[in-house]
């Protein structure tokens, strides 16, 4: 099938206009400058245990919050009652044990209508995954998909065939074609290399001798997830840092349609998500991003 030149012409006027539908904003600068919910396919990097899922999950809330998006989850490694505890926590600003038994069903009732998860205890493959995904949104028309992580997927037995280079960028092809077969966003969490974990700032680095974020050709299988991201974000925390430990930095490192919004993040330079006391959300620059939205939504 051709291109429609029609269809196409209005496409560059749009742009040329500046009349382009942006990506939803959060009405945080410093999160809005460089990033947009879109429904494309994210990719995510981040080494082991940096809180990769705490921190999508939370900027998952916002949006929600936000826009009333709404989300379908699979996180093999996480129970679906942990995952549901931290929204709880973030939307509270409490931890579990302080928060009333009514009104922790209350808060429970009302965050499943806009975030639904998917059963972990089931082995799948990232087409079966697709699979029970496209039968989910006949009944429950989410905007964002979150798969977490993508090496927890076993292999397809057909399609490995491929061999293990072809066959990641058959799923990632998939994963878009998704995100446009679907209208939503797919969120695909992943995992750093051996070799990465190795890597150390220099001496004259204020975090000299820390693990340095992963570089996005760093993720497991390659730089083919960056070349087939639309947007492609990395998570980094200093954990063994004596005060920094409680930041986790956001580092955009792709934004495929910036017309839309967004745009990748100075070199070493990314957003600075400071954990809140109980470890309950986040805040920038002592600006609870929590209350900030909801300040923002009785203004």
């Amino acid at each position: 099938m051709i291109v429609n030149i029609a269809k196409t012409l209005d496409q560059l006027n749009d742009i040329r206009t500046g009349k382009i539908k942006e990506g939803l904003k959060l009405g945080i600068e410093e999160i809005d400058t460089y990033f947009r919910f879109k429904k494309g396919f994210t990719v995510i990097l981040g080494h082991a245990n940096t809180g990769k899922t705490q921190t999508m999950l939370y900027l998952m809330f916002l949006y929600t919050l936000k826009h009333k998006i709404k989300w379908l989850i699979f996180s093999s490694e996480n129970q679906p009652y942990s995952l549901y505890r931290k929204l709880i926590e973030f939307d509270t600003g409490l931890p579990i044990n302080k928060i009333p038994e009514a009104e922790m069903r209350k808060r429970l009732i009302m965050l499943a209508q806009y975030i639904q998860i998917i059963d972990p205890s089931e082995m799948f493959t990232y087409k079966t995954l697709l699979s029970e995904a496209k039968e989910v949104k006949k009944k429950f028309n989410y905007d964002g998909f979150l798969i977490d992580p993508y090496n927890s997927l076993v292999t397809d037995v057909a399609a490995a065939k491929l061999g293990k280079h072809e066959y990641d960028y058959l799923a990632t092809t998939e994963f878009r074609q998704f995100c446009t077969e679907n209208k939503c966003a797919i969120w695909l969490n992943t995992h750093a290399n051996t070799e990465a974990l190795r890597k150390q700032h220099t001496a004259s680095h204020p975090y000299a001798g820390h693990p340095i974020p992963p570089m996005a050709s760093d993720v497991e299988g390659g730089g083919k997830f960056i070349n087939r991201a639309d947007d492609f974000l990395v998570i980094h925390r200093y954990l063994a840092h004596p005060t920094d430990w409680m930041y986790s930095h956001l580092h955009i490192k792709k934004i495929k349609d910036i017309d839309s919004g967004g745009k990748p993040t100075p070199l070493d330079e990314g957003i600075q998500l400071r954990s809140v006391p109980n470890n309950v959300g986040y805040s920038i620059d002592g600006t609870n991003l929590v209350q900030k939205i909801k300040q923002q939504l009785t203004n």
